[in-house]
């Protein structure tokens, strides 16, 4: 994330709202949620910490050869175009699926 020193966090993407442009990071801007207990004996009530969106302008990705943050542009070989890194300027490498 972009910001302050103390926003300067890192973490794995959880969710990607395209529509709103916006994605939730994992242990960034926590939330939370009081809820009553259902009444299935299922949900119970008690207080919910869940990471919030934040806006896609305020992420940046990380370089693995770097551990810093960094801007990405689109490089044009031909036809072929890639993401690289504008600090090492590397591939981005392809996002993995957990």
């Amino acid at each position: 994330m972009t910001g302050d020193e103390e926003d300067r966090r890192q973490g794995r993407v959880l969710a990607i709202d395209h529509e709103r442009g916006r994605v939730r990071i994992e242990k960034v801007r926590m939330q939370k949620r009081h809820l009553k207990p259902g009444r299935s004996a299922a949900r119970t009530g008690g207080i919910i910490e869940q990471e919030g969106y934040i806006d896609l302008s305020n992420v940046m990705l990380v370089d693995p050869s770097t551990h810093q943050p960094s801007r990405v542009r689109i490089q044009v070989d031909g036809d072929k175009r890639t993401r690289v890194f504008v600090k090492s300027g590397e591939d981005v490498p392809e996002p993995t699926q957990t």
